[in-house]
Protein backbone atom coordinates (compact mmCIF):
# COMPACT_ATOMS: atom_id res chain seq x y z
CA UNK A 1 0.00 0.00 0.00
CA UNK A 2 1.28 3.45 -0.81
CA UNK A 3 2.18 6.08 1.76
CA UNK A 4 -0.74 8.42 1.13
CA UNK A 5 -3.21 5.55 1.18
CA UNK A 6 -1.76 4.47 4.53
CA UNK A 7 -2.17 7.99 5.89
CA UNK A 8 -5.79 8.14 4.81
CA UNK A 9 -6.50 4.74 6.37
CA UNK A 10 -4.74 5.61 9.63
CA UNK A 11 -6.76 8.78 10.29
CA UNK A 12 -9.85 8.45 12.45
CA UNK A 13 -12.93 8.09 10.21
CA UNK A 14 -14.55 11.37 11.30
CA UNK A 15 -11.48 13.33 10.16
CA UNK A 16 -10.67 11.53 6.91
CA UNK A 17 -12.42 13.95 4.55
CA UNK A 18 -10.72 16.99 6.05
CA UNK A 19 -7.29 15.31 6.09
CA UNK A 20 -7.75 14.05 2.53
CA UNK A 21 -8.22 17.66 1.37
CA UNK A 22 -4.86 18.66 2.86
CA UNK A 23 -3.08 15.57 1.56
CA UNK A 24 -3.88 16.49 -2.05
CA UNK A 25 -1.42 19.40 -1.84
CA UNK A 26 1.39 17.31 -0.40
CA UNK A 27 0.73 14.41 -2.72
CA UNK A 28 0.75 16.50 -5.90
CA UNK A 29 4.20 17.94 -5.13
CA UNK A 30 5.77 14.72 -3.86
CA UNK A 31 4.52 12.58 -6.75
CA UNK A 32 5.84 14.98 -9.39
CA UNK A 33 9.00 13.16 -10.50
CA UNK A 34 10.11 16.18 -12.54
CA UNK A 35 9.69 18.58 -9.60
CA UNK A 36 12.44 20.57 -7.91
CA UNK A 37 14.16 18.27 -5.39
CA UNK A 38 14.56 21.13 -2.90
CA UNK A 39 10.84 21.89 -3.03
CA UNK A 40 10.04 18.19 -2.63
CA UNK A 41 12.34 17.96 0.38
CA UNK A 42 10.71 21.01 1.98
CA UNK A 43 7.24 19.60 1.36
CA UNK A 44 8.28 16.21 2.80
CA UNK A 45 9.39 17.99 5.99
CA UNK A 46 6.06 19.84 6.06
CA UNK A 47 4.23 16.54 5.66
CA UNK A 48 6.18 15.10 8.61
CA UNK A 49 5.09 18.10 10.69
CA UNK A 50 1.49 17.70 9.59
CA UNK A 51 1.54 14.02 10.56
CA UNK A 52 3.09 14.91 13.91
CA UNK A 53 0.26 17.39 14.46
CA UNK A 54 -2.31 14.74 13.62
CA UNK A 55 -0.67 12.47 16.19
CA UNK A 56 -0.60 15.21 18.83
CA UNK A 57 -4.31 15.90 18.40
CA UNK A 58 -5.04 12.15 18.54
CA UNK A 59 -6.40 12.03 15.01
CA UNK A 60 -3.63 9.54 14.23
CA UNK A 61 -2.31 6.84 16.57
CA UNK A 62 1.30 6.71 17.78
CA UNK A 63 2.12 3.43 16.04
CA UNK A 64 0.65 4.74 12.80
CA UNK A 65 2.55 8.02 13.13
CA UNK A 66 5.87 6.27 13.70
CA UNK A 67 5.42 4.03 10.64
CA UNK A 68 4.24 6.89 8.43
CA UNK A 69 7.08 9.14 9.57
CA UNK A 70 9.56 6.36 8.77
CA UNK A 71 8.03 5.96 5.30
CA UNK A 72 8.20 9.70 4.55
CA UNK A 73 11.86 9.79 5.58
CA UNK A 74 12.71 6.66 3.60
CA UNK A 75 10.81 7.74 0.51
CA UNK A 76 11.51 11.47 0.19
CA UNK A 77 14.25 12.43 2.63
CA UNK A 78 16.85 9.68 2.30
CA UNK A 79 20.04 10.77 0.55
CA UNK A 80 19.81 7.89 -1.90
CA UNK A 81 16.40 6.83 -3.05
CA UNK A 82 15.20 4.43 -5.66
CA UNK A 83 12.80 6.08 -8.11
CA UNK A 84 10.57 3.02 -7.86
CA UNK A 85 10.08 3.70 -4.13
CA UNK A 86 8.73 7.21 -4.64
CA UNK A 87 5.01 7.16 -4.00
Amino acid sequence: MRTFDLIRDAVLPEFRDRVADYLIEYESVLRDASGDPHVQQAVAYQLRGYLRGLNTTRVLGMADWEELDRRVVATWLSPVQDAADAD
